[in-house]
């Protein structure tokens, strides 16, 4: 019998038994790099939207927000120099279209629409500009040609086609300085034949100023005049340009008293351009 104290077979006897290995903890491991993928997932979200965000804004910025008044007018200068036109003054365009050389376009500013500037005594703008405009017409139609009195919102101003289009204005009733005397021309900016529309504005400058004895007021030309409703919706062959007669505070005398002469160097600038006569600016636009 075999001796049951003996250590030898005890420790035979007893199974073997594999080493006991640690048990990696699964969970936080797991949960470590679920945390990490949802960071680095996050911020690639977040950055993607911000870009996107950033991207909409610049492009729904309107101009005017960004630019200057020096930055628009040189944008409308390149935008003649390359005969761009904007997409929504789609008008039918032939340049080898004959310009309608015997009709005149004459507008009396504010007629039909409002009042313009309202005098201390009662005087209005509407009511000398029609005057003046209609002393023009009768004028040049007594020469010969046919000419549209046309109002400032015209319905024939849309497409409209002449030798020129000139629209009459009066600058303010009120008071600004003592230099506030005197007279000023302008033409659009993204005129198609910027030529043809500097010497319609040499012309009515140098001819009127001869005839009135008014002063140039250059630094008087607004926005207003350079971007004159009417020069974007006449057809693009018609030459126009606007003049602000004189100021109906200091000028208001001469303005009232001797219209006839306003009318006669307006006619005499229009006949300078149609006619291709000869200019010697003393005064400049």
């Amino acid at each position: 019998m075999d001796n049951p104290d003996s250590p030898v077979e005890y420790y035979e006897d007893l199974p073997e038994m594999a080493p006991e290995e640690p048990v990696p903890d699964e969970e936080p491991v797991k949960e470590q790099r679920s945390k990490g993928f949802s960071f680095w997932r996050g911020l690639q979200t977040v950055l993607g939207a911000a870009f996107l965000v950033a991207t909409i804004f610049t492009l729904w910025t309107p101009g005017s927000m960004i630019e200057s008044s020096l930055e628009a007018r040189m944008a409308a200068a390149l935008e003649a120099a390359s005969g761009f036109r904007p997409a929504a003054q789609e008008f039918p365009q032939n340049l080898n279209e004959e310009v309608p050389s015997n009709t005149i376009g004459i507008v009396a500013g504010h007629y039909g629409s409002d009042s313009g500037s309202v005098c201390s005594n009662g005087l209005t703008e509407v009511e000398m500009n029609l005057k003046i405009a209609t002393l023009v017409q009768k004028d040049l139609t007594d020469r010969g040609y046919e000419v549209d009195l046309l109002e400032e919102f015209d319905d024939r101003l849309m497409g409209y086609q002449g030798a020129a289009l000139v629209s009459i204005h009066l600058d303010s009733c009120q008071y600004v300085n003592d230099q506030a005397t005197g007279f000023k021309v302008a033409a659009a900016l993204s005129a198609q034949n910027i030529a043809a529309s500097q010497r319609l504005t040499n012309c009515l400058s140098e001819r009127y100023g001869t005839v009135t004895d008014l002063p140039y007021h250059a630094g008087s030309v607004t926005d207003d005049m350079t971007y004159y409703h009417a020069f974007a919706e006449i057809d693009p062959i018609t030459v126009a340009a606007i003049i602000e007669a004189g100021f109906l505070n200091r000028d208001y005398v001469f303005i009232t008293e001797e219209t006839d002469r306003i009318a006669e160097g307006i006619v005499a600038g229009i006949l300078c351009y149609i006619n291709n006569e000869p200019i010697h600016p003393a005064q400049s636009p």
